[in-house]
Formats: structure tokens, sequence, C-alpha cells
């Protein structure tokens, strides 16, 4: 008897079951057809090319081992696609106030710059973001104003 698994309705509108971290639904079919996709070029290539390259075609050779590593990195890509759990890498906190679905702002100029791992912010990021805040700032001007220049 096989284990039983939530059906679709348990998932969110992200297509994901919290429980088990794996892909389902909708998302899981799209993610499997663009695999079998990729998977029917990759072996329809590598057939044409080992065809030139028994022919004579000395750098078909070449792509004679491309194709399959091509076929490979698609089924890593697959993988980890499909087994990917929400939550399951370490994920950037938003800076400035929250995310936009919290009631805070999203924009990238406002709050603290994104530190690197020891915390301190990386100069052409703070170089950027003042930029940035400048340009904000102009542009609001502008449209106050229409006639200044």
């Amino acid at each position: 008897m096989a284990p039983s698994l939530p059906d679709d309705r348990s998932s969110g509108a992200s297509g994901r079951v919290a429980s088990h971290g794996r892909l389902r639904g909708a998302p899981a079919l799209r993610l499997h057809l663009t695999l079998a996709v990729g998977l029917t070029i990759c072996l329809t290539a590598f057939a044409f090319e080992i065809s030139r390259a028994l022919g004579g075609n000395t750098l078909s050779w070449a792509y004679v081992f491309e194709w399959p590593i091509f076929a490979a990195f698609a089924l890593y890509m697959w993988w980890n696609l499909l087994h990917d759990e929400d939550g399951s890498r370490p994920r950037r906190a938003p800076t400035g106030g929250g995310s936009a679905a919290d009631g805070g702002t999203a924009s990238p100029t406002e709050g603290t710059p994104v530190g690197t791992k020891d915390d301190d912010p990386d100069p052409d990021l703070v170089a950027w973001q003042e930029y940035l805040r400048t340009m904000e700032a102009e542009e609001a001007r502008l449209t106050e104003d229409p006639g200044a220049n």
C-alpha cells in the first residue's frame, strides 16, 4: 500500500506542499514538460552530432560530449527545482520598512544598505543607493514643477 500524499487542494497558490517540500500540481507539470522538451532536444542533437562525427567531421566530436552534459545539467536543475523546500535556503530580509505585503515599502533606496557577510555595507552599493535617492528627489521636484529645468 502506497503512502497517501496530500491532494493538490492542500498546496498553496504556488503549488507547493509545505509538509513535503516538493513541487506539486500545475507548476510540477510545467517543470516535467520543460524537462521532456529539453531532453528531447539534447538527445536529438546528440544523435545528429554522433552521425556527423562518425561521418568524418572531427569538430562534431566535441558536440558529441557536449549534449549529454547539457542533458545532465537539465536533470540536475529539474531535480533541484522539483525538491526545493520553501525556506530551505536562507533568504535576505528586505531592507527599508519590511516587505510590501507587510505594509512597508520595498524600495531599494530606502533603509540601510545590504551588507556583506560581516554586515559591513558595500561602499559601491552605498554610493549607488545615494545616487538613486538623488535621482528620485530630482524626478519628484520636476514632477511637482513641470516648468522648472
